[in-house]
């Protein structure tokens, strides 16, 4: 099994990248293909003073950069680390493919260059959330790819992301939920009606009903099934909310020398609480639906983001989940 990673993808990289690598090698006793520009790649790796032999290294001089086009940059920048990396996993299927570098080329090239696997209609980003229940996060599916869906694409939405939570999360016979305005059956657009009824007929997952938006960080499902649009807006609006109470809190907790006593007594519980929040800790968002292992880590990710992205592409690898889903998805079609 290969391990690839876009050394140029990313706000921090190579620098970031590189150091995630090295992490990576370190603790998961595996080798690593770095693409992009040998000359930056070989110069972090002596500053870093890794362990060049763990390291193979494949030139790409150029970089698709976050505000270009995702097709028109899979096609003319033929000489770019992600378009290098894609035609790796083309040519080597048991290998993993990672990279923070520009969401939208990554799938577009995932689907021009790698191919999607036989009878999944649409691949879909499977993103991890954090809630409030004792089990951890919920696994948010489709968290982006595709604004505008068919009620069939939710199905396979719900599949694969059960498959992904059972294989790579460890959940047994995870749960699926249907993100909706209301927890009735009759509830929804014309699409979340259909794709209700559907979800309630398949026998390859676990259905529990609709899951209200206030639902979400309570845990209500293991997986959370929605078209892109939704997905994207879902996940948006609770980086905010995040990023909004911490400031909040920040601001009250700091406002007067009383409350700053305080705040020391409760540092370790705010540390494990901010820990808890880090995307850092779950690595990326694996791309299910192509005919290859592809994660898609965050823009800003750091070195601990990096390594833990490396370590979900090797657990979905190790677990089988392109064959899993293949199957099911083949089995569902016959039906």
């Amino acid at each position: 099994m290969n391990i690839i990673v876009d050394a140029m993808g990313g706000d921090y990289a190579p620098n970031e990248i590189i150091k995630g690598c090295i992490q990576a090698v370190d603790e998961y006793n595996t080798n690593i293909s770095l693409v992009g520009q040998e000359n930056l790649i070989k110069k972090q790796l002596s500053i870093l003073n890794a362990d060049v032999s763990r390291f193979e290294i494949i030139n790409a001089d150029d970089i698709i950069l976050p505000d270009d086009n995702p097709v028109s940059a899979i096609k003319n920048k033929k000489e770019s680390s992600m378009v290098k990396g894609l035609e790796m996993i083309k040519k080597d299927p048991h290998s993993v493919f990672i990279s923070a570098g520009n969401t939208g080329a990554l799938m577009a090239g995932s689907i021009l260059k790698v191919g999607r696997i036989k009878g999944i209609d649409r691949p879909a980003l499977a993103t991890f959330m954090i809630n409030t229940a004792n089990k951890g996060g919920s696994l948010l599916i489709d968290g982006g790819a595709n604004a505008d869906c068919k009620p069939d694409n939710l199905v396979q939405f719900a599949i694969m992301g059960s498959i992904y939570m059972e294989k790579v999360l460890g959940r047994i016979d995870p749960t699926v939920g249907l993100i909706n305005i209301g927890i009735e059956d009759t509830k929804g657009n014309q699409l979340t009606k259909k794709v209700y009824t559907l979800l309630k007929d398949c026998r390859y997952i676990n259905f529990a009903g609709n899951v209200e938006a206030r639902d979400i960080p309570r845990g209500h499902a293991d997986i959370l099934v929605c078209d892109g649009f939704v997905g994207n807006v879902v996940l948006k609006l609770t980086e905010g909310v995040a990023s909004t109470l911490f400031d909040m809190l920040k601001e009250e907790m700091t406002a007067n020398w009383t409350r700053k006593l305080g705040t020391l007594l409760l540092k370790p519980g705010l540390k494990n609480f901010k820990k808890k929040m880090d995307y850092a800790e779950y690595g990326g968002a694996p791309l299910l639906g192509v005919n290859g292992g592809i994660i898609k880590a965050h823009g800003s990710s750091n070195a601990k983001a990096i390594k833990n992205a490396i370590r979900q592409g090797l657990l979905f690898m190790e677990n089988g989940v392109l064959d899993t889903i293949a199957n099911s998805i083949e089995h569902e079609k016959e039906e």
